[in-house]
């Protein structure tokens, strides 16, 4: 109940700063739902050439994409780490937070909210619809239980990959670390992993599992009977990611020793 409180609190004050400027909020709102955009025309502008791409026809892969946008702006709206090392390490903001009774983690979330990007999840339901429409998919009544533990599953991945990132900023004075170049990887986890070389699979499925956050949870509702072990292996994957996760941002924390001068 305190961790709940402590959030509702964050998030009362959070909506009162962003309604103070509206305008702000909608700008923010509309940029990315025409990132998404973009990203679904360039899948239709490749399918303008090819009916099938190894086996996958435009709508199973806009399907894919739809499905992704959910967990990811879950993900996005709690993880907001992006600025982390700059922030509280190299402006030394990590002490503060270490002085207070919740888990500094948490803190560090909640500072970071971005309820404005759970509208990336509305355009990827929408898509998925469309996607379903198009395809004629029919749903059990117990699939949208299955589609929220595949959600939540694909942000606790996410959210145990950047958190692990983050805390390399508890050894490091790098300004932005390497999670510009995970981002750059984890598109690759938007679309089918076969249309990939074997090594790029391998990472997507293995190292940097994004492919659990897209094809394989999504491979459940469009049938794909030959990826369903991956479909069932995504709680586990997003649990185990993300207690790696906190295990190393603890250790990091441990580790960190203040901003000095």
């Amino acid at each position: 109940m305190f961790y709940f409180s402590l959030f509702w609190d964050y998030l009362k004050q959070y909506l009162k700063t962003k309604m103070a400027y509206r305008l702000d909020l909608l700008n923010e709102m509309v940029s990315d739902f025409i990132f998404q955009a973009v990203n679904l025309v360039f899948i239709l502008v490749v399918f303008q050439h090819t009916s099938l791409i190894n086996g996958w026809s435009r709508e199973e892969i806009i399907f894919i994409y739809g499905f992704f946008l959910v967990p990811y702006a879950l993900f996005t709206t709690f993880f907001n780490l992006w600025d982390f090392q700059e922030r509280y390490i190299i402006k030394g903001e990590m002490d503060r937070v270490l002085t207070r009774p919740a888990h500094n983690l948490f803190q560090v979330m909640l500072e970071n909210l971005n309820p404005e990007s759970l509208a990336g999840a509305v355009t990827g339901m929408i898509i998925m619809g469309y996607a379903s429409f198009q395809m004629d998919l029919s749903y059990a009544w117990y699939d949208p239980l299955i589609f929220v533990v595949l959600v939540l599953s694909g942000v606790l991945l996410y959210g145990g990959v950047y958190t692990g990132i983050a805390a390399i900023g508890f050894y490091s004075d790098s300004k932005t670390g390497i999670a510009p170049m995970i981002f750059n990887i984890q598109n690759y986890g938007r679309y089918p992993v076969d249309i990939y070389n074997n090594v790029i699979r391998f990472v997507l499925t293995w190292i940097l599992p994004f492919a659990f956050v897209g094809v394989y949870p999504a491979a459940y509702f469009l049938g794909r009977d030959e990826l369903q072990l991956y479909v069932w292996l995504t709680p586990v994957m997003g649990v185990l990611f993300f207690l790696v996760g906190l295990f190393v941002w603890n250790q990091g924390v441990k580790n960190y020793r203040g901003a000095g001068s």
